[in-house]
């Protein structure tokens, strides 16, 4: 066992795990185990981490759009509770969705009654209900400070047909929900980064920094980024803040926090015996982004491989194994969290101008994409000094400038 080494009280972010159950994945919810729940988080706890992030699954709860069951919100409150003992915050995330290449839908938005959960009135009333009665619950605990509508739910599409507009207006909808149901909470927006790289995709990137109380990116090295310069090369260990970097420069808001919701080390992209070190240049580059609100790993714990058909990487993506024992991502993470004060990075930070806004122009949103000449202009300029993003319409702009502390554009 890790010794206790939590810093939450010296930290400038929040630094924690998205909760992946050691025992029978998110299976387990089927039949919800305290103890089993209090054994992972015990370990999570041990390396120093002030908060997790937990998806209870959404067709479980309301297999009828009319039955919202309440066992299995009990089970997600005694899990809350369990995260308390440790002093461990908690993020719920409602619609699971989408979790480790699998989708999970209840049987009312399926089969011959086939509707888009983004367009069909019947199917967001139905949805507008679920998140009003989950948030409510989980607004009774004192320990959970967010709530995420789903986890990247534009994987649902193109089984769930939407337009950009539609899925605009489909978040914002349930978002007043949460804030109406959980008034204290943070509300939250999660999607994959094909909102921020894919010209086509019908999630645009305005979705992520309009919308909630904070913007959240998920990093991925397996999207193409690992193969520009290897394991360790500075693309890859970098992308992260580049994600944090195109957030905050296309936010309207200067100010706007991200949460690096999702980052994790995937095989076979990162090799086992480079995971430490992807682990700890990961985050020191993030450390040094002023717009950085906080950091949650993905994940927890391995998922054990006597269970069937899932990708081969979703496996080894956990910080623990299944029976507890902390991997080099957990010890290099707990290295982190001691490491970590809680001082502000230096201000006036020189930045790039991108060739574009992505909320202004998301047809042309390949032209920041992983391996565009810009992000390989960023890469370059990085590995001198930590780089910051500004978009064209903002050059001039000396007010946001100096809002994001940022020096004269080069």
């Amino acid at each position: 066992m890790i010794t206790n080494a939590r810093t939450q009280s010296t930290r400038r972010f929040r630094l924690g795990a998205n909760y992946v159950p050691s025992e029978g994945w998110f299976y387990s919810w089927l039949d919800f185990s305290a103890d089993a729940a209090r054994r992972d988080l015990e370990d999570l706890a041990s390396i120093g981490l002030d908060h997790v992030r937990v998806f209870p699954i959404w067709p479980w709860i309301q297999p009828n759009r009319a039955l919202l069951r309440q066992r299995p919100i009990d089970d997600l409150l005694s899990l809350i509770d369990v995260a308390a003992e440790f002093d461990l915050g908690v993020s719920v995330d409602l619609l699971q969705g989408h979790l480790s290449s699998f989708d999970f839908l209840p049987s009312w938005v399926l089969t011959w009654h086939q509707s888009s959960i983004f367009t069909d009135r019947t199917a967001r009333d139905g949805i507008n209900e679920y998140v009003r009665r989950l948030s409510t619950e989980v607004a009774t605990r004192p320990n959970v400070f967010a709530i995420t509508l789903g986890n990247e739910v534009n994987n649902l599409w193109p089984a769930n047909p939407t337009t950009p507009d539609a899925s605009h207006q489909w978040a914002a909808e349930l978002l007043e929900v949460v804030r109406t149901a959980a008034p204290d909470a943070l509300r939250l927006h999660s999607v994959f980064d094909d909102a921020w790289y894919a010209p086509d995709h019908p999630f645009h990137p305005a979705e992520a920094v309009e919308l909630g109380d904070l913007t959240t990116v998920h990093s991925w090295v397996f999207n193409g980024t690992s193969r520009i310069d290897g394991p360790l090369g500075p693309a890859t260990t970098s992308h992260a803040d580049y994600l944090l970097e195109l957030a905050a420069s296309s936010a309207p808001d200067p100010t706007r926090p991200v949460w690096l919701q999702e980052v994790g080390v995937p095989r076979p992209d990162v090799p086992a015996e480079q995971a430490g070190e992807f682990v700890a240049r990961t985050l020191a580059t993030v450390a040094a982004n002023p717009a950085l609100w906080g950091v949650t790993w993905w994940s927890s714990h391995d998922i054990d491989r006597r269970l069937a058909d899932f990708p081969d990487r979703e496996y080894d993506l956990g910080l623990f194994t299944v029976d507890h024992r902390p991997k080099p991502a957990a010890l290099a993470l707990a290295e982190f969290a001691r490491d970590t004060a809680a001082h502000a990075p230096a201000l006036a930070r020189p930045a790039l101008v991108a060739p574009i806004n992505p909320l202004q122009e998301p047809a042309r949103r390949a032209e920041v994409a992983p391996g565009s000449a810009f992000h390989q202009e960023w890469v370059k300029a990085r590995q001198t000094e930590p780089t910051a993003i500004v978009t064209p319409d903002r050059v001039t702009d000396e007010g946001y400038l100096a809002a994001r502390g940022l020096s004269p554009v080069r």
